[in-house]
This record gives structure tokens, C-alpha cells and sequence, in this order.
């Protein structure tokens, strides 16, 4: 099964050996839209398999956007790694920490990124990228509304999300460029260990964080279902899984993200993002 990709903005199916325009290799039977795709996910995945690339080599990378760039929600789950609820004094037997992040921080895989806070810390993690449309979704049924996976990065401005007696979480971690996304969406039919894939982050090449998605608290299926309680989940939608141990914040000294600061950001089976910062008023965010 080949990736889907958002290359300036068009659908676009990835091989190894090459690549193809979905809207122009279906003949208009699917949009060049990425985000109307996942409105059809099953139908478009049984054509994709057998699917062939018109061009080969790969697009230009630097062209990537965030793989579905206009999700009408994106949940995030906060201490979700046991390491991370242990080193924050998290008790695990309560529910997921749950909270938003505002679709507009969303940007591509390999956009730069303006530094909008002094203390803008990463936290690296799995993505889930919804497929179906949803209420009260069985955990043992959950993974059949998942489209796919990629990897993200829930970039988060420090100063912002802990002013005050009450967190900002949603406004500290929306601001623009805040959500990195892709590089591509791995259909979750065929990621082989979907319940335990490596999560890593390198700042600079020095690795920062490394955990496996096995070690979460709260297991993709689980959190399908429980937010599926509350809210009705639609095709498109994100889920941010949480991230490991190794953020800025939780180091001594505390270590946050500058102009000039290379970060990257890995999923085994799914990819890699390299995201740059740069001072404000020089970013160019896709």
C-alpha cells in the first residue's frame, strides 16, 4: 500500500519507486484534495492498492504539507508515557489527560518553524489520522475507523501554557507552525507492530527522546473509544497519542528550541520530519 502524501497542496501517492497525482490517476474519481480523501478512506484505500506510479524518483520534499491539513478536531492526550506520568507525579489511574490543539497550528514536515516563545519546548509523537465517522466506538473496533499514522510534533510555548493558576494547554501549543505533520499517513491496516513502534527525537542530532508506543498509558484503540464517548469522532479528525520522557521543560537546565535549531523528529514504519526554526518574520511555513 502505498503512502499519502500533500505535495503544494494535491494528493499524491507515494512508492518507493515513485509517485503519482491521485486526482489525475484516477481520472477525477477522487479528489486532489487530501483532506476530502479521508471523507472516503475505504473506498480510496481498495483503489490505491492497485494503484501504479507515473513518475519516478520522489517529489520534492521541501513541497510537503501536513498530510490532512484541515481536520474539523485534533484531540491531544497529555502524560500519556508511563516515564513521562512518572517524572511529572502523574497518577495513571484516573482518565486521559485530554486537551486541543487548534487546527490553524498545523504546518508540514519540513516547514520552518518562527520561535514565538522563549521557552518553546517538542514533544514528539504518534499521530492518528481518522477515517471513519463514529459515536461509542468499541475499543476492539477502533482500529477499523484509523486511516492511518504519521508522526508529529506538538510543539509547545512553555511560558504560555503555564501563566496563570489554570494551564493554557490549548492556546500553548496553537500557535502558528506549532503542529508538524506527516511526512506521509502509513495506512494503519498496514503498519506492522502498530502498538509498538520506536517514537524518537534528535535536536541538533543529539537525541533527546526515545520510547516505544507500547509503553503508553492509554493504547490508540482505548483512546478511540473513550473520546468517542464524549464527542463524535469524524474522518479527518487527529488524535496527538502523547509524548515519551526527554522534553526541554523536564531537563536540567530546562532546554528549549532557538532560531537556528535543526529538530528531528522519527516513527519506525512511519517516517521522519526535519523542522527548522527561525526567528519571527523569516519563517516560511506551508
Amino acid at each position: 500500500m502505498p503512502k499519502l502524501a500533500n505535495v503544494s497542496g494535491r494528493a499524491t501517492l507515494l512508492w518507493r519507486e515513485g509517485y503519482a497525482d491521485v486526482a489525475q490517476l484516477s481520472g477525477g474519481r477522487f479528489p486532489y484534495d487530501p483532506q476530502g480523501l479521508l471523507s472516503d478512506w475505504d473506498r480510496f484505500e481498495s483503489w490505491a492498492q492497485g494503484a501504479e506510479p507515473q513518475i519516478s524518483g520522489s517529489p520534492d520534499f521541501r513541497l510537503l504539507g501536513p498530510p490532512a491539513p484541515r481536520p474539523r478536531q485534533i484531540f491531544a492526550i497529555g502524560l500519556n508515557y508511563r516515564d513521562h506520568a512518572a517524572e511529572a507525579g502523574y497518577d495513571t489511574s484516573g482518565l486521559p489527560q485530554v486537551f486541543t490543539k487548534f487546527p490553524s497550528c498545523l504546518t508540514g514536515p519540513f516547514s520552518q518553524v518562527s520561535v514565538l516563545s522563549p521557552k518553546l519546548d517538542w514533544e514528539t509523537e504518534l499521530v492518528v489520522v481518522l477515517g471513519r465517522t463514529g459515536r461509542n466506538i468499541k475499543e476492539g473496533e477502533a482500529w477499523s475507523f484509523v486511516a492511518g499514522l504519521m508522526v508529529g510534533q506538538d510543539l509547545s510555548a512553555r511560558d504560555v501554557q503555564l501563566a496563570g493558576s489554570a494551564p493554557q494547554w490549548s492556546l500553548g501549543k496553537s500557535f502558528a507552525g506549532f503542529g508538524p505533520t506527516g511526512p506521509w499517513i502509513t495506512s494503519a491496516k498496514y503498519c506492522g507492530n502498530r502498538d509498538d513502534l520506536l517514537v524518537q527525537c534528535e535536536l541538533n542530532g543529539e537525541l533527546m527522546q526515545s520510547d516505544r508506543t507500547s509503553n503508553m498509558i492509554w493504547s490508540v484503540s482505548e483512546l478511540v473509544a473513550r473520546l468517542s464517548v464524549v464527542c463524535e469522532l469524524m474522518a479527518g479528525d487527529l488524535i496527538f497519542t502523547g509524548t515519551p520522557t526527554g522534553n526541554g521543560n523536564r531537563r536540567t537546565p530546562p532546554r528549549y528550541l532557538g532560531p537556528g535549531d535543526r529538530l528531528l523528529s522519527r516513527i519506525g514504519g512511519l517516517g521522519e520530519m526535519v523542522n527548522e526554526f527561525v526567528s519571527p518574520g523569516v519563517c516560511a511555513i506551508n
